[in-house]
């Protein structure tokens, strides 16, 4: 199936921030990049139920609903569609799992240095209260 042909996969991430102002980063097992809990939305789930159901599976920690909407992200080589959103905690401890590797409480600087950024973008959107949802679209690394 070419890519014309190929449909768009959906996925959610959600950037956790703690009372310092830092966003709480995964390492995946993976591919050992970090970058904010997320995944693919499963058939017949809801965004908010695959945000929550996400973050729980790769950090341990159970988010709020409804969750503050900062960016939708196109990754025009993977066709995937991403959903960010700033989560306030509200039970759990951080905790690795069968898809996370390390956690990691980061700084915006942090950010800066640990992921590429087409990720790095999505957490600093998400630290960036003031502003309204980006839009934006990148290579799976670069932003284009």
């Amino acid at each position: 199936m070419s890519t014309a042909e190929r449909p768009h996969s959906v996925s959610v991430a959600g950037v956790i921030i703690d009372d310092h102002g830092r966003a709480l980063l995964i390492k995946r097992r993976d591919n050992g990049h970090w970058e904010p809990p997320g995944g693919v939305l499963e058939p017949g789930e809801t965004i908010p139920d695959a945000l929550q159901r996400e973050v729980l599976e790769e950090t341990g920690i159970k988010i709020a609903l409804p969750a503050t909407l900062t960016g939708v992200y196109k990754n025009m080589t993977g066709l995937i569609v991403s959903l960010v959103f700033r989560c306030e905690a509200i039970d759990g401890t951080p905790t690795t799992g069968d898809e996370t590797r390390a956690l990691r409480w980061a700084t915006r600087e942090d950010v800066t240095e640990l992921t590429d950024e087409a990720y790095a973008v999505r957490v600093l959107d998400a630290l960036d209260t003031a502003s309204p949802p980006a839009v934006r679209a990148h290579d799976g690394v670069k932003l284009v």
